[in-house]
């Protein structure tokens, strides 16, 4: 049996437009001459599965001497998913992680009860012409991890299961589905997956998971008897059998869903969490700016400057 039922004769093709629960265009806005497009939280959706949080960054180019600057910040309730397709740049955080992210690979920082990190295109990456295209996600800690001690992981392009067949290959970022897992913690059931579709060529979507979204980040896609054009987000019924195939261009596919949450999460700022309270403690502790004994430090060689509270 294929991992992907498209390409067997008796798996026919959903095509039922009722099977798309919302149509999600992101929001874009231009950080400085880097354009970010956020799908998520959006008005008709807060969240697909425990993703709370879905960013489009780039793609961007960068002159010698140029690049990202992201500094300091706080979060709690969440854990940071972050994925590049192209370029690089250098996570540092208050436990004292400096890791570089190259493409294919996963940084996944759990906040917990909170943690401190900057992103920043590295002093070796200014010394040339840069690149840097990739996604960002928050996914939103089912309650009983909302207090759990922040951690870091990062796993590398190799440790991440690739799947190749009919003119599909997905990569498994976090979570499972397809028939295999990834080696990322996680706290509820989910998936997530970098998907690259040939001309013509389709991918099933699991039908095992509760919520099921799909973003277009280049070409065009036909779902459910339509079409959707890059910087679309689409959110799928549960239990529908769906499938996405790629237009005469071909498409890059980032796809993601789970297991939904107990309840609706509050968002502020960098903050998430299932109560009012936690978001206010947090927002005084930022504010208190104690880095020496209080909840929050600031990153070990990072520590210069910070993003104050709004």
């Amino acid at each position: 049996m294929s991992w992907n039922p498209t390409l067997e004769p008796q798996c026919p093709e959903a095509g039922d437009l009722d099977s798309i629960e919302t149509v999600i265009v992101p929001r874009a806005r231009d950080i400085g001459g880097f354009e970010v497009r956020r799908a998520l939280p959006a008005p008709r959706r807060q969240m697909v599965g425990p993703f709370i949080f879905f960013d489009q960054m780039g793609p961007a180019e960068f002159l010698t001497g140029q690049g990202i600057d992201v500094r300091p910040h706080p979060h709690i309730g969440l854990g940071t998913v972050t994925y590049l397709f192209e370029g690089e740049f250098q996570h540092r955080d208050s436990l004292g992680t400096d890791q570089m992210i190259y493409p294919g690979a996963v940084n996944w920082m759990v906040a917990g009860r909170g943690v401190t990190h900057s992103e920043r295109t590295s002093e070796a990456t200014r010394r040339g012409e840069s690149r840097l295209f990739g996604i960002q996600t928050w996914v939103a800690l089912p309650e009983r991890d909302e207090d759990r001690q922040a951690s870091f992981e990062h796993h590398s392009s190799a440790a991440l299961p690739v799947l190749e067949e009919g003119g599909a290959r997905l990569r498994l970022i976090m979570g499972r589905g397809w028939g295999e897992t990834t080696p990322v913690s996680t706290f509820t059931d989910m998936f997530y997956a970098d998907v690259a579709l040939e001309a013509g060529s389709a991918l099933p979507l699991p039908d095992d998971h509760e919520d099921r979204g799909v973003y277009v980040v280049a070409g065009e896609i036909k779902a459910a008897g339509q079409s959707f054009e890059a910087g679309r987000m689409m959110v799928f019924r549960p239990g529908d059998a769906i499938s996405l195939r790629a237009g005469s261009q071909g498409a890059r596919l980032v796809v993601l869903g789970g297991e939904t949450l107990n309840g609706p999460r509050y968002i502020w700022w960098n903050f998430v969490a299932s109560s009012r309270e936690r978001i206010e403690a947090a927002k005084a502790d930022w504010a208190a700016g104690d880095w020496a004994q209080g909840r929050f430090q600031l990153p070990p060689g990072d520590d210069a400057e910070f993003i104050p509270l709004p």
